[in-house]
């Protein structure tokens, strides 16, 4: 996929002091040498300055993508083929056909003790109902120019959006964390003897992440295009080599009521693994022209989901069925859950163990679309951090979640039952507001500007929007249901609680944000 990016002399001349690029004619790409003479830098600042713009422009120099936040204008997308659709259908099965939805689907038997039936319900739905709000967020990518947290700007304004994107850094750095982990622990059990330590997997596969999102959109697309190719192969090998042991006769554990109550959290547990995708959906897309029909991108983007989920969390959940009645998964499970994968493999010796470092180095693609995002969002906290080129922060993102997958590489199951489910709360809060803005107040008052993305006084002022997160917050809390706390109204609910924070904060921020954004409106205007 051809990037068209800005030449080095726009790059310098085009960024106005607020960090905006500049709108250009045909005329202003003709370049000249320029007779501005450039001042020396002065002090630290400047000189970290004038080394990141010479940076930049090495990039650029190379095909590469230099951009961070600014808008991609119209003259600057791609052209629009059928080869777009079939880019972000690969694109997401690639990002989702990972080793970490295969262990995510083993908590199903493990954790919440639900039949294979029950199970794959569960892991169905929920994964299906959450990728149609990816979907959803990804087509607003073409359409406006602007990535997944600037979009936010038009709802939350600009000091409420910095919270979204702080826990959305959170999200992206902790999907990271866990991705390394399972890497780690799978390329440690297919070396000889294990003489491969779960530190070094985590290292190695951190540095090829990190190699293919710092360099611009154009190398990752490029991967994605084939990402899929070896991965499917692996995990159709897996499932045939394994499905002998699969258990599709033990019950669900517990009464009626905790039965329930653990169908609801599982559900909502792979709803959350899908959501959370959203808060960078649109980031991917930007370079598609904006005359892109959003059904066809909405729906190939949501096949691309839903069938790479569904794949990968069946396995997970057939591999851990085997766990209670087969001693050789049992005992590779409480070594770790790339363990009980690379067990799947055993029967095959050598070859196994080969395309189990297919399977962990098929990471990597999930890796490396939360990488990138992460780059672009510790942008839009502020006017300063904006002037740190993508590349810097990237590579600060990647050291943060590599330190903390090395401290928490023996705690994969409670990262994922604690982690990744309470992060789901305020996606599904979020959506809820973008949604309504859209369809009960964008479509009478002229759409959106795309223009004004970094003008904060013509952005709306976000008063509405934060109070209506805060009281879908409250309604998540009283609804959620983990291991360290179990809200009032989940308790209710079986032995164990049932988690509906995502439905309940989702519904309760939809319910008081329109007549909030009505008194905004009538108030303040904008």
């Amino acid at each position: 996929m051809t990037i068209i990016s800005r030449d080095s002399k726009d790059l310098e001349e085009g960024r106005q002091q607020d960090g905006r690029v500049a709108d250009k004619t045909s005329a202003d790409h003709v370049q000249e040498e320029s007779t501005e003479v450039i001042p020396t830098p002065i002090g630290f600042a400047g000189k970290f300055e004038m080394y990141t713009k010479k940076f930049e422009r090495t990039l650029i120099e190379y095909n590469l993508e230099a951009r961070g936040i600014q808008r991609v204008e119209p003259h600057e997308c791609n052209e629009l083929t059928w080869k777009n659709y079939l880019q972000a259908f690969l694109l997401w099965v690639s990002v989702n056909l990972a080793a970490v939805n295969i262990t995510l689907g083993m908590l199903a038997p493990t954790v919440y003790y639900l039949s294979f039936k029950d199970a794959a319900f569960c892991a169905v739905f929920g994964s299906l109902l959450g990728s149609m709000a990816v979907a959803y967020i990804a087509t607003w990518g073409p359409i406006s120019g602007n990535r997944t947290m600037i979009f936010t700007r038009y709802t939350f304004g600009w000091w409420p959006s910095k919270l979204i994107v702080l826990l959305n850094l959170i999200i992206l750095l902790g999907y990271s964390l866990i991705d390394l982990v399972v890497a780690g622990q799978i390329l440690s059990a297919v070396s000889v003897n294990g003489n491969l330590s779960v530190v070094v997997g985590i290292i190695v596969v951190a540095v090829i992440g990190w190699v293919i999102s710092t360099f611009g959109i154009q190398i990752f697309h490029t991967y994605m295009r084939y990402a899929f190719l070896p991965q499917i192969i692996a995990v159709s090998i897996l499932y045939g080599v394994s499905a002998k042991h699969f258990d599709l006769q033990i019950p669900s554990a517990g009464d009626s009521p905790t039965i329930i109550g653990n169908r609801i959290s599982f559900f909502s547990l792979c709803f959350s693994a899908a959501i959370t995708y959203a808060g960078g959906a649109a980031d991917f897309f930007v370079y598609f022209p904006p005359n892109t029909p959003r059904l066809p991108l909405f729906v190939v983007s949501l096949l691309g989901l839903v069938l790479s989920f569904t794949m990968a969390l069946l396995i997970g959940i057939g591999l851990a069925s085997g766990v209670s009645s087969d001693s050789a998964y049992s005992a590779a499970y409480t070594r770790g859950q790339g363990n009980l994968l690379v067990e799947g493999l055993a029967p095959l010796g050598g070859f196994g163990k080969f395309l189990g470092v297919i399977i962990a180095l098929g990471l990597i693609a999930n890796l490396i679309a939360p990488t990138y995002s992460s780059g672009i969002d510790f942008q839009i906290l502020g006017r300063t951090a904006q002037k740190v080129p993508r590349v810097v922060w990237n590579t600060c993102g990647v050291i943060i979640y590599t330190v903390c997958a090395l401290a928490g590489r023996n705690s994969l199951s409670e990262i994922f039952t604690n982690f990744l489910a309470l992060m789901g709360y305020w996606v599904a809060i979020w959506i809820a507001i973008a949604l309504e803005e859209q369809v009960l107040f964008r479509r009478n008052r002229g759409g959106y500007d795309w223009t004004i993305w970094n003008q904060q006084k013509k952005l709306p002022v976000g008063i509405a929007a934060l109070v209506a997160f805060l009281i879908g917050w409250a309604g998540a809390i009283l609804c959620m249901a983990q291991i360290w706390y179990i809200g009032p109204i989940a308790k209710q609910v079986g032995e164990y609680g049932a988690d509906m924070g995502n439905y309940v904060g989702f519904s309760w921020a939809a319910l008081v944000y329109p007549p909030l954004r009505l008194l905004e409106l009538k108030k303040l205007g904008r």
